[in-house]
């Protein structure tokens, strides 16, 4: 079984611009905790034992000494992410996501398409991993967001394949002082367990979610 790590360095810093940083939208957003987060060496060898110990009808790891899970209390003291408020959820699929991408994030895909449903990091890198000096403060908040999908997509909600991240969670950042108001650490968790719940079947060979709670 292959272990998707997360992307290491989810975004190279972002410079000042117009009397603010991308540092404070985090910090508003509740979800700048996740931005200091370190890759760390995950015990590839030791994963599959665990895996193997997972029963999907209890959402628990069963051991000879009893069961364990981790919990939302283990999120929020690890992560610091906020484990109520809103529910994460977003649209699947859009009529426009060229259109979306250019309202909320001031560019889009080049490749024509205007239904596509993930962005691609190293499109998102390319395009704001640098900001200049005459960076306007729209476009900071553009910045802003493509930082907070790349922590998400990257880092705390990566997938088995981990090249992009989901589309469906930018209008949940269209309004960025709302941000904070969500349970991002609830959505973390719920993806974890998907994950584990669909390794489970041996034919599935990949396993993404943000392994590190583990």
């Amino acid at each position: 079984m292959r272990f998707v790590p997360s992307i290491k360095g989810p975004c190279e810093r972002f410079k000042e611009s117009s009397g603010c940083t991308i540092d404070a939208v985090l910090r508003a957003s509740r979800i700048g905790s996740a931005a200091l987060i370190r890759s760390s060496d995950l015990r590839y060898d030791l994963l599959p034992a665990l895996v193997e110990r997972w029963r999907p009808e209890t959402h628990t790891f069963h051991f000879s000494c009893g069961e364990c899970m981790v919990t939302l209390e283990d999120v929020a003291m690890q992560l610091g992410l906020l484990i109520d408020g809103s529910p994460v959820t977003g649209i699947s699929s859009f009529t426009d996501s060229t259109a979306l991408c250019y309202e909320l994030l001031g560019d889009s895909l080049g490749d024509g398409e205007s239904n596509f449903t993930g962005l691609q990091f190293t499109w998102l890198k390319a395009k704001f991993g640098q900001l200049s000096v005459t960076t306007t403060e729209g476009e900071l908040m553009c910045a802003a967001r493509v930082y907070i999908m790349h922590i998400v997509g990257g880092v705390l909600m990566s997938d088995a394949n981990n090249d992009n991240v989901p589309l469906m969670y930018l209008p949940l950042l269209a309004d960025l002082s709302t941000v904070s108001s969500y349970s991002w650490g609830s959505a973390v968790l719920a993806v974890l367990y998907r994950e584990l719940f669909r390794v489970t079947n041996s034919d599935v060979l990949d396993m993404g979610g943000f392994l590190t709670l583990l």
